[in-house]
């Protein structure tokens, strides 16, 4: 997810829906799609270094020859796209709630962004709440790439907070392989994160900046589950 938008002109809206959550909007403005919920602005196609960095850190702490990913969630779809281009995945799974978003990427205008990745057998897609997918007994996955709202110290949807509560913090290492790495998409640092990655129980935590145009860098948080 990319906190900021570089372009001025006036928004143009394509579509309008109600999900669970409240209305999602897609905009377009100028060459660049945005994401809007409720109201308030969450991610567009400005630039995807921090959903890119999100899916190389994972890729590059995992100790798997041929590991398995659990992208949450599909969002403008750069982390979906940039995980179909490595080949070392063996299977790329994504939960996304919302129906609208899917819709943008199967039949919409961010199928631009996805379509290959779409189409690749080793792509799964779940129109799922994330924190219920993690809740349920299945598959334990080799990482977990988590862009959920606007980080764990800012959420736009009261209920996503859940993922990043102890008992949240829980299920993801109840779905990860030992050793599996969890990497969480943040729009600020947030030592206070890392603090409750620890008392969960990961090791090795560390996070990673990535510097935007203004304000403070997009961070990613990094975890690994013990072995």
């Amino acid at each position: 997810m990319t906190f900021h938008t570089a372009d001025v002109a006036a928004p143009l809206t394509l579509d309008r829906r109600t999900g669970p959550q409240g209305e999602v909007v897609l905009r377009r403005r100028g060459e660049t799609y945005e994401i809007i919920v409720n109201g308030c602005f969450l991610m567009d196609t400005s630039d995807g270094r921090s959903e890119r960095l999100l899916v190389d850190a994972a890729l590059a702490r995992t100790a798997a020859a041929a590991p398995a990913v659990l992208i949450g969630g599909l969002g403008v779809g750069f982390s979906l796209a940039h995980a179909s281009g490595q080949p070392r995945w063996s299977r790329i799974v994504v939960a996304e709630r919302e129906d609208a978003i899917i819709g943008w990427h199967r039949t919409g205008p961010l199928g631009e962004i996805t379509a290959a990745a779409l189409s690749d057998p080793r792509v799964t897609i779940l129109h799922t709440d994330l924190n219920e997918h993690l809740r349920t007994a299945g598959e334990r996955y080799d990482a977990l790439c988590l862009d959920i709202d606007n980080g764990p110290d800012w959420t736009v949807t009261d209920d996503n907070s859940g993922l990043y509560s102890p008992s949240g913090l829980a299920a993801c290492r109840a779905r990860l392989a030992p050793g599996g790495v969890l990497a969480v998409w943040s729009a600020q640092p947030s030592p206070a994160f890392e603090e409750a990655l620890e008392r969960a129980g990961f090791e090795e935590v560390r996070s990673e900046e990535v510097p935007v145009a203004r304000g403070v860098p997009d961070v990613v948080h990094l975890a690994r589950n013990p072995f």
